[in-house]
């Protein structure tokens, strides 16, 4: 199969390779679409089992990326970075700043911010050496910083409004939640899930995460594979994705899904199996677009905290009209919320 046959590609506009030889960096940059602004998504620092999956995986995040963002309403187009780790090993500063490089090399049509393995430190490294980067540390009430809390905000406000639609409440007390992944983003949800009164079924490849969290909000911590058929109301994903799939939506006893991690559908099909369970899922770039939405009025410039709030405000109600749709149309979430998107960005093109 030649590299523009591979189905992966979905209509990306290109994808770049680097490889710095004095560092030994190898990066990915996959540009979906420009058709809204520049493209726009995190830098990943991960340990790939080869080239082909950190491409795979920089592929399907750029495309997820397209869609966010017009979902949310932001100028900006999908893309998404990759770096190859060969150890858990932080990266260096050389390193970054070859990736800075790569970066400015694209001229504006990507702009990076921070992911896994990444952080706000990382972005004021590349922050020498290309002015294409997000995620800096804000004046006070500026908007910008770490997306993270942000990303966690809209899956709350995203999880209230699937049980207002699902379940037909307003509140969460009493509600069993199963967070998977409480590393940034999860933790802050599981923060906020207990502050309002839901009780917490959590698990993470990482003991100390784990223990952070079942010490300050009395979770109850489950193996990494017993997660998602943990006997709850609410499945919240927040690690890596993929984990939606033939083998463990079958035995997924919660009625909603809706987590905070990206591409949490192993494929197309697999929301189709979702729906048939009659289990409502939130379309994952939807309900966590809060932290693009920061990158995004950070780098617009001249926005606060409060803008970024009152943007994220409105994912609750995004969320709702694909769930009318899904019931009026007989049609899964993951369907309803691609067209949706697909539409916006095609209107751009005209």
């Amino acid at each position: 199969m030649t590299f523009f046959d591979n189905t992966a590609m979905q209509n990306h506009e290109s994808i770049h390779k680097f490889h710095d030889p004095r560092t030994g960096l190898r990066a990915i940059i996959a540009i979906h679409s420009t058709a809204l602004g520049p493209a726009a998504g995190g830098c990943r620092r991960w340990i790939y089992e080869d080239e082909a999956a950190a491409t795979r995986d920089a592929l399907r995040l750029s495309r997820g990326m397209t869609f966010k963002n017009a979902m949310a309403g932001l100028p900006l187009g999908g893309g998404k970075a990759v770096i190859m780790a060969d150890s858990n090993e932080a990266i260096t500063e050389e390193g970054l700043l070859a990736f800075g490089r790569f970066v400015e090399s694209l001229g504006g049509r990507y702009i990076t911010a921070e992911d896994v393995g990444m952080s706000v430190g990382s972005m004021h490294v590349l922050k020498k050496v290309t002015d294409y980067v997000a995620g800096l540390s804000p004046e006070e009430g500026s908007a910008g910083g770490d997306p993270s809390p942000w990303t966690a905000d809209g899956v709350f406000l995203g999880i209230k409004a699937a049980v207002k639609h699902r379940l037909g409440v307003e509140s969460l007390a009493d509600m069993r939640v199963a967070v998977q992944g409480v590393g940034k983003v999860g933790y802050d949800l599981c923060r906020q899930l207990h502050e309002a009164g839901a009780g917490l079924v959590i698990s993470d490849v990482n003991r100390q995460n784990l223990e952070r969290a079942q010490a300050d909000f009395g979770a109850e911590a489950v193996p990494v594979e017993q997660i998602l058929s943990a006997d709850v109301d609410i499945v919240s994903p927040c690690a890596m994705g993929a984990i939606l799939n033939a083998q463990s939506i079958p035995n997924i006893r919660a009625s909603i899904i809706a987590g905070a991690a990206n591409n949490q559908l192993a494929t197309e099909a697999d929301g189709q199996r979702v729906f048939d369970r009659n289990i409502l899922y939130a379309p994952d770039y939807v309900i966590n677009s809060g932290g693009i939405t920061s990158v995004s009025l950070e780098y617009e410039g001249g926005k606060t905290e409060a803008d970024v709030r009152a943007h994220i405000a409105l994912v609750p109600g995004r969320l709702t009209d694909i769930y009318v749709a899904s019931d009026d149309k007989q049609l899964p979430t993951n369907v309803i919320a691609d067209a949706m998107a697909e539409q916006i960005v095609a209107d751009a093109t005209l």
